[in-house]
């Protein structure tokens, strides 16, 4: 059984004139990831590895839940090829995790979490809005074999609100 959690950056900010991979949170980003990773605590596998974007506003969305699910900082592993808006180059990325890892919870961006998880998921979901949470779950012990897998839990912070 594979487990996968995917998690879109929160709202960055567009405040500043910076590269894309540059933004970081807003306030209502900050505001709502932390709001979503309260909530998500119960549905977190009781081991994981984290993997993260390396672009800003990803990277600040999983330290701000690292934080709240006691996740060791350090721990976090950082991607380049995680920034992307490709669900093929994050299904690439996935399925090329090592087969010790029983769960993953990455952080990325949309379109390719979106696409990803109506590739793979067995709920349609129009749109996974920033800070938003799925749960994804696989009949396989292999991460390179996984396909359509179930929908176990979304948290969406509007729901929250």
């Amino acid at each position: 059984m594979k487990n996968l959690i995917l998690i879109r950056h929160a709202k960055s900010s567009w405040d500043s004139p910076l590269n894309d991979i540059d933004r970081p949170l807003g306030q209502r980003g900050i505001n709502d990831a932390h709001l979503v990773a309260a909530n998500c605590i119960n549905f977190i596998p009781s081991v994981y590895v984290m993997w993260s974007s390396s672009a800003k506003r990803a990277s600040e969305t999983s330290l701000i839940f690292a934080q709240n699910i006691l996740y060791p900082i350090e721990s976090i592993v950082f991607k380049e090829e995680l920034y992307t808006f490709d669900e093929n180059q994050l299904e690439k990325v996935i399925k090329s995790c090592s087969n010790i890892f029983e769960s993953i919870i990455l952080f990325g961006h949309n379109e390719a979490i979106t696409n990803f998880v109506n590739k793979f998921g067995d709920i349609f979901i129009d749109h996974v809005p920033t800070a938003g949470f799925v749960a994804l779950q696989f009949e396989t012990d292999n991460w390179e074999k996984i396909n359509k897998g179930k929908t176990k839990k979304t948290i969406f912070p509007k729901k929250l609100k």
